[in-house]
């Protein structure tokens, strides 16, 4: 799944120094409560012998402070730039790389790209016969960002069975009621869908009620659409097994997605001026040109290395020769080096496993528009 770093090019564009926190989160036992309690005294400490301003490492403390109700595991990232916590998130899971407070030149945003390698966009509508409800999850957010309610009509929605004629019109009549009902559900749905821009909608509920009201979405959300067999606001139903549909049905849009990815680099890579870039040589100099249209990075094979971050354009060099000029800020770690690139040339980054990539490659790009013969990599 790739993501877009843009929203922080801004925060990338800003001198340093830059004040980090990725720590454990969770409150969930005495234990972590207590270690809740002293983590803020910790990142002083260690802001203080980095040489920290007191403006930051208060600001940090303050951002630090152990945050009621939430249960292990969840993680925080804290950004902190003169004075203030410019990013301060919550974030599901445990720790994904090690745990630092740290001062540095840029802000290094891989650990939230790690844990939200993209809010993709879903809905989960849970229908019956009269009811609907609708709530847009982004994934890796944990609890949804929207939920709507849709109340339709609830009077003769069960088929009476008295016989003769006058079962047969009440039976139609109900079923009119139905297909109104569903209608106005499919209606919100391809609202929700639309302005979220979501790239799956879960039907869950009643059988019936789910036919009719996909019968009623448009086109563009029939598309879209996975039914399962969970109905939550039945009795005895089990939520955890909705959520675990739904989080199976998340996992095969994101690896097709990065299939998708994968696929396109393949192709591009056997034309014959390819608009591909592999190794870390070939790819930073696609992103000093602005050249990248998606960054392809094994993070974890290029954690020892070190890349020059620059202050303007090209943003970043594997050699002070490369800078053109630019003040270099300073040596950082090769993935927030290549992270902050990408945003502020507007590419979309996708994170990999190693296996994913061909041997001895830790770094690709799909790119914009060719440039010819391939640069050798470094």
């Amino acid at each position: 799944m790739t993501t877009s770093l843009q929203k922080y090019a801004d925060l990338y564009r800003r001198p340093g120094p830059w004040c980090t926190a990725y720590v454990p989160a969770g409150t969930g036992t005495v234990n972590s409560l207590e270690a809740g309690d002293v983590r803020p005294g910790n990142a002083q400490a260690q802001l203080e012998a980095q040489g920290a301003a007191a403006a930051d490492i208060a600001a940090m403390e303050q951002a630090l402070q152990p945050a009621a109700g939430l249960p292990a595991p969840v993680s925080r990232f804290v950004l902190v730039h003169s004075g203030k916590a410019e990013v301060n998130e919550v974030l599901p899971g445990d720790l994904v790389l090690p745990e630092r407070v740290a001062m540095e030149p840029v802000p290094d945003l891989l650990p939230l790209v790690k844990h939200r390698p993209e809010e993709l966009p879903y809905v989960v509508a849970e229908v019956s016969r009269e009811h609907g409800e609708i709530r847009l999850y982004r994934a890796g957010a944990g609890a949804p960002s929207s939920v709507r309610e849709v109340e339709g009509e609830s009077e003769n929605i069960h088929k009476f069975h008295g016989g003769g004629w006058s079962e047969l019109r009440f039976q139609h009549h109900t079923e009119d009621v139905w297909r109104r009902n569903a209608d106005e559900v499919a209606g919100e749905i391809d609202r929700v869908a639309r302005a979220s821009g979501a790239r799956l909608i879960v039907l869950a509920g009643d059988i019936r009620a789910r036919g009719l009201v996909k019968d009623n979405l448009s086109e563009a959300s029939q598309a879209l659409v996975s039914e399962v067999d969970s109905h939550t606001h039945t009795g005895g139903a089990d939520s955890a097994n909705l959520e675990d549909q739904v989080n199976q049905h998340v996992s095969e849009v994101w690896a097709e997605e990065q299939q998708n990815v994968m696929d396109r680099l393949a192709v591009r890579e056997g034309q014959a001026n390819p608009e591909a870039a592999h190794g870390v040589g070939a790819v930073v100099h696609a992103l000093q040109q602005a050249q990248v249209d998606t960054l392809i990075l094994d993070d974890a094979a290029l954690s020892e290395r070190t890349m020059l971050a620059l202050a303007a354009e090209p943003w970043i060099a594997t050699a002070k020769e490369e800078a053109l000029g630019a003040e270099i800020l300073g040596k950082v770690p090769a993935p927030a080096a290549l992270l902050r690139a990408a945003a502020l040339t507007d590419a979309r980054v996708l994170l990999v496993p190693g296996p994913v990539l061909p041997e001895g490659v830790h770094v690709a790009a799909l790119l914009r528009w060719s440039s010819g013969p391939d640069v050798p990599s470094s």
